[in-house]
């Protein structure tokens, strides 16, 4: 019993001091969730935040997915089961690298062609090539700027779908677009799809100006072309700087130029109308050796057309069309007659060109820089016809120009009205009908 009782009492003693700890482990919880609760609903909120935060910036940087992308997102369903050319050069990329490899290794798709634009299969020529084959893949490459621009009938041998991914820059002259519209008339030749992989337009997709050829003279042009090569330029009647993507451009071109191919093309997502290719936030590629910057691209559809006088371009140089000029050109004699043009400035500059095969080629040459300060408000078509014609006052002699001004300028008169006095303003004053027509034609295509 007294055993007992001693137990009962160091029983009680001990429930006396588990009793005491668990009140004093409350009262510190009490204590310290007082502290801490605020500082985890702050921590909550601050994470909440956090959160919003970076969701709306990642959606203000979203990225711009471009069609090859797409297509492997939907398990290659237009080529599954089908052996597959493909029309492609260094700027078919998807978001993790190389189109070619993307579809070489793709499961259920077939890759047996591959077919090179100007500029080759890497994008780093300036001469036409032969056919090749791809060290990578061993798979043969077709040059379709060689002696032949279109798929010839070899070419298309076993191919039971033809695709396209390449980047365009915006222009109408520049010849992936002649390209797109031979690989159009040989999907339908050939009686299979032509997939178009759609990219960004880098100079956007509102802005719409520069000369519309001449339905008959494209026309014309054309059926003189034996090799599908000299027309390359100018293949369908649209302005030079058309506000489109190679994916409605192909839309517009198989129905209005009656081909009626079975085209599919596949939309990117993230794309605006109104970006520029900076606002994508893809890598800048160059498209062809001497278009090494996104203001190039966007100088080009106005300035390009100087190439096809007997100016240097700058090619081979760290600012290919940027600069103009030739060892004659005596710069100041050209400012003087240059007017001040919104949104651009004009500056005295000297380069020698490098570029095998173009004017110049080794010599220092004096000339003209061009800087965008303001696109919005700039008129690079009419700037570039300004630059043209005050070169034309300042040497009128020595400046002249080639065959290829008119088909990449869209328009057979403006050298002539220009050398005869008429104001640049009054030469694009007469494009500005076509401009208007083109723009509702062009509302049925547009896919974004």
């Amino acid at each position: 019993m007294i055993i007992h009782t001693k137990s009962a009492e160091a029983t009680e003693k001990i429930k006396s001091i588990k009793n005491n700890f668990v009140y004093l482990i409350a009262f510190f919880y009490r204590f310290l969730s007082a502290i801490i609760r605020p500082i985890c609903v702050i921590r909550v909120l601050f994470a909440f935040c956090l959160c919003c935060i970076v969701f709306q910036t990642s959606s203000a940087s979203a990225q711009v997915i471009p069609g090859i992308d797409i297509l492997a997102r939907r398990n290659f369903d237009l080529l599954q089961g089908k052996r597959v050319g493909l029309i492609t050069n260094n700027t078919g990329r998807s978001l993790s690298g190389s189109s070619i490899d993307l579809l070489a290794q793709a499961p259920g798709v077939k890759l047996v062609t591959l077919f090179s634009p100007e500029h080759g299969i890497r994008g780093d020529s300036d001469v036409k090539l032969s056919s090749a084959t791809d060290k990578r893949t061993g798979l043969p490459i077709y040059s379709l700027y060689g002696k032949s621009c279109r798929p010839t009938a070899e070419m298309m041998t076993g191919i039971q779908v033809l695709v396209f991914d390449i980047q365009d820059i915006g222009a109408r002259f520049y010849t992936y677009i002649g390209t797109l519209h031979h690989a159009l008339l040989a999907a339908k030749q050939h009686g299979i799809p032509l997939v178009v992989l759609d990219r960004p337009n880098p100079l956007g997709g509102t802005v719409v100006e520069g000369a519309v050829p001449d339905a008959g003279e494209v026309a014309r042009r054309i059926a003189a072309d034996k090799t599908g090569c000299r027309s390359l330029t100018v293949t369908h009647p649209i302005p030079t700087r058309h506000g489109l993507t190679l994916g409605e451009l192909a839309r517009l071109i198989n129905s209005e130029a009656g081909i009626h191919a079975n085209l599919q093309v596949v939309s990117m997502e993230g794309w605006k109308r109104d970006m520029l290719w900076q606002e994508t936030k893809l890598p800048w590629v160059n498209p062809s050796p001497n278009m090494k910057d996104p203001v190039a691209a966007l100088l080009y559809p106005g300035f390009g057309p100087l190439e096809a006088t007997n100016l240097s371009v700058a090619r081979g140089t760290d600012k290919p069309f940027h600069r103009y000029g030739a060892p004659w050109l005596d710069p100041a004699a050209v400012l003087k007659n240059l007017p001040d043009l919104p949104g651009l400035q004009f500056s005295a500059t000297s380069f020698t060109p490098t570029a095998p095969g173009h004017p110049y080629q080794g010599k220092p040459c004096n000339g003209i820089e061009v800087t965008i300060t303001d696109l919005k408000a700039a008129n690079l078509p009419l700037a570039g016809l300004c630059l043209v014609r005050a070169i034309q006052q300042a040497h009128p002699k020595q400046y002249h120009v080639a065959g290829g001004f008119y088909g990449m300028l869209g328009d057979n008169r403006a050298w002539t009205l220009l050398r005869d006095g008429v104001a640049p303003e009054q030469v694009t004053a007469r494009w500005q009908g076509g401009i208007e027509d083109f723009k509702k034609l062009r509302e049925k295509y547009l896919l974004y």
